[in-house]
């Protein structure tokens, strides 16, 4: 039995891989959780998994927790320590009896955490972007000095991870990561400057996030994920590619130096790659998701339409010139989502904004943890002063 720790477990990610726990009775058992702000929530989980420990974002929210689990007189189970804040996040990460930590707290609030983790042995199912767009350099170097694993749970690198099961990395050509093209595939770059929060949400094929579905709608997070792909397989910047696929069945595919290409398909659900990466290195049988040959029709697959995406642009160019600027793209990227969202911000304004932070941003070599979350405090601090330049009244509605 596998023990699992896991930050996020209120979110997206936390909660569809607590399905996939309970979809596999005696296979693990759940020992920590980092929650946010979902009292209600986190108290279910709580009653459910019974873990040792669980953090909330705030000291209001561990003391509510506390209540919630007594009112509900129960109190076998509540978890013999209840954290909050920095320091309840790296307990969890942490914990002497997780073997796996899933790291799937949304922005760098689990950077720090997954990092120590990591220093302490402990086995990653990585779902935070942050992690290796921000520190890749810093945290894939604790990974091989502590000689630990780092299993992807996002669906183009878990499919990666899959495909090159079949070979050895000398012959691999190039990975290529497919991207669905988001809400705004067909829409004229001329449109794009009107539109809303709603219809950039409205994604066609997963249901995310607000920060991923924006950022899938600029494809910023195909940019992200190029970063990624570099530290997670050690390959040249030239060797990843993207390609629009809008059916979002081809999760993504490696092509080998003797022209063979292998593919991993599979349904629209996270709960697929979730269940791979805590059961890895075996494959276990799942009742929760399978592909309907029936209704797939056909498959599609077209070129990133060049002046389109900017933002993938800027990330391509981060990524080229590294040290800071990857740390730098994700910080701008999380404000600038964040005024479009709060409608302070026109959709075309959050390349504007990423754009300006790129270019102040001090070329500073990152050495540490330390070294990166500063980077990305004046990443920010850059952003809020570009989004203020750009914004837009707060009216009417999402």
């Amino acid at each position: 039995m596998k023990r699992i720790a896991i930050l996020g477990s209120t979110g997206s990610i936390g909660r569809q891989c607590l399905r996939v726990v309970d979809s596999l009775p005696g296979a693990f058992e759940v020992v920590a959780l980092a929650a946010g702000s979902n009292v209600r929530l986190a108290a279910e989980q709580a009653r459910r998994h019974r873990p040792k420990v669980v953090s909330m974002a705030s000291e209001k929210a561990a003391r509510q927790l506390c209540e919630a689990l007594e009112s509900n007189q129960r109190h076998s189970a509540r978890p013999a320590e209840v954290l909050f804040g920095a320091e309840g996040i790296e307990r969890v990460a942490t914990y002497p009896d997780a073997d796996t930590l899933v790291s799937a707290a949304v922005g760098v609030v689990g950077l720090r955490a997954t990092y120590q983790a990591i220093e302490h042995g402990k086995s990653i199912a990585l779902a935070n972007k942050e992690v290796l767009v921000a520190a890749g350099e810093v945290v894939m170097a604790a990974v091989v000095k502590r000689g630990v694993s780092l299993l992807p749970v996002d669906s183009e690198h878990n499919a990666i991870h899959q495909c090159l099961r079949a070979g050895v990395p000398g012959e691999v050509k190039r990975l290529v990561l497919t991207a669905s093209g988001g809400p705004f595939r067909k829409t004229p770059l001329s449109r794009l400057a009107k539109v809303t929060p709603r219809q950039a949400l409205a994604h066609p094929n997963w249901k995310m996030g607000e920060r991923i579905t924006i950022d899938s709608a600029t494809l910023m997070n195909k940019g992200f994920e190029v970063i990624e792909a570099r530290w997670l397989f050690g390959m040249d910047l030239e060797k990843i590619h993207v390609v629009i696929h809008p059916q979002s069945t081809v999760h993504s595919m490696v092509e080998f130096v003797d022209g063979s290409i292998l593919a991993q398909l599979g349904p629209t659900d996270m709960r697929m790659p979730i269940q791979y990466a805590l059961t890895y290195p075996d494959r276990v049988a799942s009742k929760l998701c399978a592909l309907d040959w029936t209704t797939l029709g056909r498959l599609e697959f077209e070129a990133v339409p060049r002046g389109k995406f900017r933002c993938f642009e800027l990330a391509k160019e981060a990524a080229r010139q590294g040290g800071p600027l990857p740390c730098a793209l994700n910080a701008a990227d999380e404000v600038a989502v964040a005024a479009f969202l709060e409608r302070r911000l026109p959709f075309l304004g959050i390349p504007l904004v990423i754009e300006e932070v790129l270019e102040q941003m001090p070329r500073t070599s990152l050495g540490s943890i330390d070294d990166v979350l500063a980077a990305d405090q004046e990443a920010r601090r850059l952003a809020r002063s570009a989004v203020e330049k750009q914004r837009v009244p707060r009216t009417g509605r999402r």
